[in-house]
């Protein structure tokens, strides 16, 4: 394979190696059909353990680079277009929660933290520590793009955590994702250029792009993300909003033949895409996918935020901007609200720092497993073979497909009037309704396991037999 790893790294040596095999494929050197060496024989000739390279073979066939053939061994997949734009440009350079307080309400909503476990004794601890030693000068206007404690902070996060690799200067701090979201609306909304979503998606997301002025057109999604199929058609597109690793709401991951087109599409017609990577933090299954933004950074506007990771109540998300936007975006976000609150951002710059953030994610992330785990026992005994789930097993909610129940507005409301919240997914579709009307979103993060048990009774006493 003649891989060269490197031990004075921060990248993994699963990383290194997923980087280096990805960029073969890309680039043509290993081909479609192509067959690579056994795990014992990568292990072997790289000198690394055979889970190493087991690891690094099922995150690749996860993602569809990959495909592992019965008595073939492992082979790269069919149909991955070569990437039209110049390798150098593939890897970065190295210089809706719930407002009900009725606690007898068993809502099966999305995207909201277990909140009891925020660590509040450590934060507030770490955040008065930073609030007193702070200079006189840190508590007048800070810059717009952010303190740069936490950009440099976060930088170093996203290389850990994502295999991202950014300049600080390029990372955006904003009030939640839901402002940057907005802001980057704003700054690319053009007069005549539509803006392409995914179809289904989140609505109150919808609703920002379009308060902006830009004129929405929707793509299906399927099993396997954002059908680029439907793209060659298309011009005069401003951007292109999807969530490539964990559509939202059908839990999907983009594949990479799809990936390849999406960034294609955009270097083809100078447009962008805004990468939304809501949860990739919880994945139950195997690394965190690999974003977009590696593939296409000139054209690719990655949006982060810490309100499922902490809490919702620190307004704080991030932006990683193509340097052609940086200045146009700075003179917006001066204009929109001066800059984001400081004093939150250098604390949070602290728990990044400190290796607070990522002992959290790992708490939570056990957390949420355990809870995902539960509905799956509870549901398989409520329903036996009688649903499935869609979707790969990341964040914070499942859709779950019924084989036999339609979810009208009577059952829908039938079950709230019994104090249960469920969410079709027709109620995220735009337009034209699509083959949705058996499935629901059902999110389990913020449930306690009676709480989750007692909801899927009642579901199952609504639906009947």
């Amino acid at each position: 394979m003649w891989i060269a790893i490197e031990k004075d790294t921060k990248l993994s040596l699963t990383r290194q190696i997923y980087i280096e095999i990805r960029k073969m494929i890309i680039e043509g050197t290993l081909t479609s059909g192509q067959k690579l060496p056994s795990t014992r024989q990568l292990s072997k000739e790289l000198g690394i353990s055979r889970n190493t390279a087991l690891e690094v073979y099922n995150q690749m066939i996860a993602e569809g680079y990959l495909e592992a053939r019965q008595g073939s061994g492992t082979i790269v997949s069919s149909g991955l277009q070569e990437l039209k734009i110049p390798i150098s440009e593939l890897c970065n350079s190295k210089k809706e929660s719930s407002s009900n307080n009725d606690t007898n309400i068993i809502d099966f909503c999305s995207g909201i933290p277990a909140l009891e476990l925020f660590p509040r004794k450590d934060w507030t601890k770490l955040y008065t520590q930073v609030c007193n030693n702070l200079p006189n000068e840190a508590y007048g206007y800070c810059d717009p793009c952010g303190v740069w404690e936490l950009r440099e902070a976060i930088a170093q996060y996203l290389l850990r955590s994502r295999g991202i690799s950014c300049d600080p200067r390029r990372i955006m701090i904003t009030s939640g994702s839901t402002q940057g979201l907005s802001l980057i609306s704003t700054l690319l909304q053009k007069q005549n250029k539509k803006v392409l979503v995914e179809n289904p998606s989140h609505p109150g997301l919808l609703k920002v792009i379009a308060s902006t002025g830009c004129v929405i057109e929707t793509i299906p999604a399927d099993n396997q993300g954002l059908d680029t199929n439907l793209l060659s058609s298309t011009r005069d597109v401003s951007f292109v909003y999807t969530t490539p690793s964990h559509q939202y709401p059908l839990g999907s991951i983009l594949s990479i033949q799809r990936r390849l087109s999406l960034v294609n599409f955009a270097s083809e017609n100078n447009c962008y895409i805004i990468e939304d990577d809501y949860d990739s933090e919880f994945r139950y299954e195997g690394q965190p996918i690999s974003s977009l933004y590696e593939l296409n950074p000139k054209h690719v506007i990655y949006i982060g935020s810490f309100s499922k990771i902490l809490s919702p109540a620190i307004r704080l998300g991030f932006i990683l901007l193509p340097e052609k936007l940086l200045l146009d975006y700075k003179t917006l976000k001066n204009y929109t609200d001066v800059h984001t609150e400081a004093l939150t951002q250098y604390a949070l710059a602290s728990f990044i720092r400190t290796g607070q953030l990522e002992k959290h994610i790992w708490k939570m992330k056990k957390h949420y497993s355990r809870n995902r785990t539960h509905m799956l026992a509870e549901l398989s005994k409520q329903f036996p073979d009688g649903f499935e789930i869609l979707g790969h097993a990341t964040g914070l909610h499942m859709v779950v497909h019924f084989h036999n129940v339609t979810f009208t507005t009577q059952l829908v409301e039938e079950l709230a009037n019994q104090d249960v919240l469920i969410y079709p997914i027709e109620h995220y579709l735009v337009g034209t309704k699509q083959d949705h009307g058996n499935e629901i979103l059902m999110g389990y993060s913020h449930l306690s396991f009676p709480n989750i048990t007692k909801g899927i009774q009642i579901l199952r006493n609504v639906i009947g037999t």
